[in-house]
Formats: C-alpha cells, sequence, structure tokens
C-alpha cells in the first residue's frame, strides 16, 4: 500500500497570519484499489481565486495564496500516472469547500461519505454561506456510520465536531507502519495544546473526537498527520513521492 500527499494549493489565515496546505491523499493498494481523499477547491477558484473567496465569504476567514491549475486534483493524480477514471473510491472526509471543489469530477468511483454528512441537504462548504454544490446523483455511494474497514489497511473513523459526520482515516502501511490521517478533526497541533477547536460545528463533540484520535494514535503508536498544519505541511513528501 503506498500514501500520496496531494498539494491542492496554499492559503493563509486572517486570525494569526498562518499559512496551511490544502491537503488531498492518495491511496493505492496492492489489491487494485485507488482510493482519493478530498477534492479541493471548486472550479471557480482555479479561475479567480480572489473573486471565488468574495463570493463564498471565504475571504473573511483567509486568502489563497497559490492555486493553479498544476493543484486540480486530477493534475496531482497524473503526478501518479492516474486518471481520474482509475479512481475507485472517492472518501469525502467532509463538505467544507477546501474539500469538496472536485466531487463531480469522478463519477465512476464510490462515493465514501458518512451517513450524517450525505443527509444534509447540501455540503456545508462554508460557515454562513449557501452552497453552491449539490450531491452527486448516480454515482454507488457507500454511507459510513461507525468506524469500519472500508479495505484491509484502511480504516474509516467516525469524527465529527469539525462538521456533522466528519471521517479521519487510519492506514496501516507496510513500512512506515501505522498512519493516522486527522484530517480537520484536528487542523494542527496547536488545537490540541490550546483545547480549542474554532470554527468547529460543535465544539464539544470536535473535542471528543480529537480526543478519540490521539488516543488511538497512541494505541497504535500512529503517524499523527494533521489536517493543515504549517508546521508538518513543508515537510510532507508530495506526489509523485510517497510512503509506504
Amino acid at each position: 500500500m503506498r500514501l500520496y500527499f496531494l498539494d491542492y494549493g496554499l492559503f493563509q489565515v486572517l486570525e494569526n497570519g498562518r499559512v496551511i496546505g490544502i491537503q488531498g491523499y492518495l491511496i493505492r493498494t496492492e489489491t487494485g484499489e485507488n482510493i482519493l481523499v478530498d477534492t479541493g477547491f471548486p472550479a471557480a477558484y482555479y479561475d479567480d481565486a480572489d473573486a471565488a473567496t468574495q463570493v463564498d465569504g471565504v475571504a473573511t476567514f483567509g486568502r489563497v495564496l497559490h492555486l493553479n491549475d498544476h493543484n486540480r486534483p486530477a493534475a496531482q493524480l497524473a503526478h501518479c500516472d492516474l486518471t481520474p477514471a482509475d479512481i475507485t473510491h472517492l472518501v469525502i472526509t467532509h463538505g467544507d469547500v477546501d474539500h469538496i471543489g472536485g466531487i463531480h469530477d469522478f463519477p465512476d468511483a464510490t462515493l465514501v461519505v458518512s451517513r450524517a454528512e450525505r443527509e444534509q441537504p447540501r455540503p456545508r462548504y462554508h460557515e454562513g454561506t449557501s452552497s453552491p454544490i449539490i450531491w452527486p446523483e448516480g454515482m454507488h455511494e457507500l454511507p459510513i456510520d461507525d468506524d469500519t474497514d472500508l479495505v484491509p489497511g484502511v480504516r474509516l473513523l467516525t469524527t465529527p465536531g469539525h462538521s456533522i459526520g466528519h471521517l479521519s482515516l487510519l492506514l496501516q502501511l507496510p513500512d512506515t507502519g501505522p498512519v493516522l490521517l486527522a484530517c480537520d478533526a484536528i487542523s494542527r497541533q496547536q488545537e490540541i495544546d490550546d483545547d480549542r477547536f474554532g470554527g468547529a460545528w460543535d465544539e464539544d463533540a470536535a473535542r471528543a473526537s480529537a480526543n478519540k484520535i490521539v488516543q488511538i494514535a497512541e494505541q497504535e503508536g500512529a503517524w499523527l498527520v494533521f489536517g493543515h498544519s504549517p508546521e508538518q505541511w513543508p515537510e510532507l513528501r508530495k506526489a509523485p513521492e510517497w510512503y509506504g
């Protein structure tokens, strides 16, 4: 099994000026599954990111620093010698604007999303903004209710709080060992240190999920990867490099 980190662009948060990577993940299994986790920003952001953030209200949170065609999911997959048609499973951790943008680009994949998230009329997108994105029609769907193994070595963890049905992933890589992708359930170490989960749908639930993730990582001896860590992101190998 291989894990690739996909580069969906750079964003600067107004709160303290921190620069964060917009992350996606590709998991390639020995049995032929190609699992894409999250899809980056919507198409409008590649055309004019400044204008898109104004329309969506994202500009009140921060600004896009870097985003071009290189950061589109298809371009990132091309680094791994794959096309969108090769994706067998599309895991959407949650419906925020920087995770849901390309959801319609993988019609042949099985859509994997928590039932709680999928039952929302539209993806969450951005706080206070009416989502222009609708859930896809016609895709095979796998709704997730509880912690479950997607395929051998890939376990989905229900970690609500940041959003109503957020998912994290626990991977068992042959050489690297266990890797826990917290995604936005823990965006950076400071959230744990400060016990503060700003922007969460439910801060108490977010705190409980963060504690769950930390406990599992300790039990498994897992490398804990945060969703938007200013310190961690620059150090990660990016596709076409991989962790096995």
